[in-house]
């Protein structure tokens, strides 16, 4: 979320989908991290599940917003 609003004051596409591209990293770093948690008990499984699908969520967000923006210019 960070990365987006950080950028979207640019009003420039080009700057705004390479934002959008770090948000979709993080959300795969985000990802990564609950494994970690999962592997080191930090979490239940039930919870892993929930958010690894709200991680994929916004990265699929992401990438069909990068998608619609670079079809438009």
């Amino acid at each position: 979320m960070a990365n987006i609003a950080e950028e979207f004051a640019t009003r420039s596409d080009i700057e705004f989908i390479r934002f959008l591209d770090y948000s979709t990293r993080s959300a795969f770093e985000v990802q990564s991290h609950l494994y970690a948690a999962l592997d080191l008990e930090y979490i239940e499984q039930k919870d892993f599940e929930i958010t690894y699908k709200k991680a994929q969520d916004c990265a699929n967000l992401c990438r069909g917003f990068i998608r619609y923006l670079k079809e438009k210019t």
